[in-house]
């Protein structure tokens, strides 16, 4: 499959369905708190998607090899790495959980976000884990222009992560997104700067590296398909935006008035 230059109406339909997805993230963040299930996350999400008059893209998702994915929602708490299945045990003080949505527009456009939440108060190093992680994705946004190369992105991230004496998991990447839910190019969230694909005006994917505390080594958890943990049971976080490659530079599909702060870095590039 070849990457996909959006044209301006279709970056219309794309910015709607960001909108929408960071819109689902909007509305669980004030429910996220100790005693919550991901089960209950999930049918917040759920709701929002109804409301909406969006459907999950999760939801009964089946690539090849991997049995029906069951929920609307990812939730991957501490040591999961991703596509964490929501369950009925209750979250507790200290815990951290990534949301991750995927909406499907009543046009066929599909919007992807994820965030980390902290329940309750958290150690320092889980804290500072998802901290420098959501600073890790803007450090690979900032390298979106025209004429830059998909390993830019990537060698941002591994160099600012490594620096912090945290590791990219490298089983999993970013993607490109429209009128699927996963398209060209692959993202990867490591690699050597000049490298891989020119990037282009037009072109949308996800940026979304996932950070361990510990090695970067994951393994599959039990036999349910889809739950993805580190070998290690270290701590991982990730956060995903949904980046348009513009004449200029790059524009954040899925930025929202709940999202949380820029870092100061990203902030001094908009002045």
């Amino acid at each position: 499959m070849s990457i996909t230059i959006k044209t301006g109406p279709e970056i219309d339909a794309m910015r709607r369905a960001c909108r929408l997805a960071s819109e689902v993230l909007d509305t669980i963040a004030p429910h996220i708190r100790p005693g919550i299930t991901t089960l209950e996350i999930d049918r917040i999400g759920a709701e929002c998607m109804a409301r909406q008059g969006t459907k999950s893209a999760t939801i009964g998702y089946q690539p090849a090899g991997y049995p029906p994915y069951p929920a609307s929602l990812c939730t991957s708490v501490n040591h999961v790495v991703c596509h964490g299945i929501p369950n009925d045990k209750p979250l507790k003080k200290g815990d951290i959980v990534n949301v991750d949505v995927t909406v499907i527009t009543d046009d066929g456009w599909y919007g992807d976000s994820s965030r980390m939440y902290l329940i309750g108060e958290c150690s320092v190093a889980a804290k500072r884990l998802c901290a420098l992680t959501y600073e890790a994705m803007w450090i690979g946004i900032l390298q979106v222009r025209p004429g830059a190369r998909l390993g830019d992105i990537g060698h941002a991230i591994q160099k600012f992560a490594e620096g912090h004496y945290l590791t990219v998991v490298r089983e999993f990447c970013g993607h490109g997104i429209g009128q699927n839910f996963h398209e060209e190019p692959q993202v990867l969230h490591y690699g050597r700067p000049g490298t891989l694909e020119e990037l282009k005006p037009g072109m949308i994917f996800t940026i979304e590296p996932m950070l361990n505390a510990g090695k970067r080594d994951i393994k599959e958890l039990g036999n349910d398909g889809w739950t993805i943990i580190t070998k290690d049971r270290s701590l991982s976080a990730q956060w995903e935006h949904t980046v348009l490659v513009t004449p200029t530079g790059y524009e954040v599909l899925t930025l929202s008035e709940g999202y949380p702060a820029l870092p100061d870095f990203v902030k001094a590039t908009c002045t």
